[in-house]
């Protein structure tokens, strides 16, 4: 019986954009053409950031997301271990987008696009109505966060830590 419970939990688990959902799996291309997909992030805190390169807001919170990477991507969470980006833009131009992760020092390994602008998928499937817009997950890529910006990351984060 208590098998039973735990398949019926495991699976009951709701896929949507709220706290306590489970985030909607994104795949998209990296800046050399490779898939990449969020649920292979699964173990880690993830902040899927929605930003682009034309965006001045975008670009101002930078290097508050940078900082913040650098001081956790090591650290050990509740569930699980790390924090990374998976950064999601919505440029059309590939060059723009590339020189931007350059000259911003975004040096997680997980930049993606569809290079379609506001017609971006993930955009459209996270319902990003403008940037930049991010959703923070858990280990289990479960919502416990959203639209962090400047010290709520953070703040955000260090519940988390072990």
């Amino acid at each position: 019986m208590a098998l039973l419970f735990a398949s019926i939990a495991t699976f009951s688990q709701k896929v949507g954009l709220n706290i306590g959902d489970k985030a909607p799996e994104i795949s998209m291309m990296s800046p050399n053409g490779e898939a990449i997909t969020l649920s292979s992030l699964k173990g880690q805190m993830v902040l899927i950031d929605f930003w682009a390169s034309w965006c001045g807001p975008c670009r101002r919170e930078n290097p508050n997301v940078v900082q913040v990477y650098n001081r956790y991507k090591d650290l050990k969470f509740k569930n699980g271990k790390g924090f990374t980006v998976f950064g999601v833009s919505l440029d059309k131009n590939i060059e723009s987008w590339k020189k931007a992760i350059v000259t911003d020092k975004l040096t997680w390994p997980n930049h993606v696009s569809d290079l379609k602008g506001w017609q971006n998928s993930a955009a459209a499937q996270f319902n990003v109505k403008s940037i930049p817009a991010s959703y923070l997950i858990n280990a289990n890529g479960v919502i416990v966060g959203r639209n962090l910006r400047g010290s709520a990351l953070e703040s955000t984060l260090k519940q988390y830590l072990n």
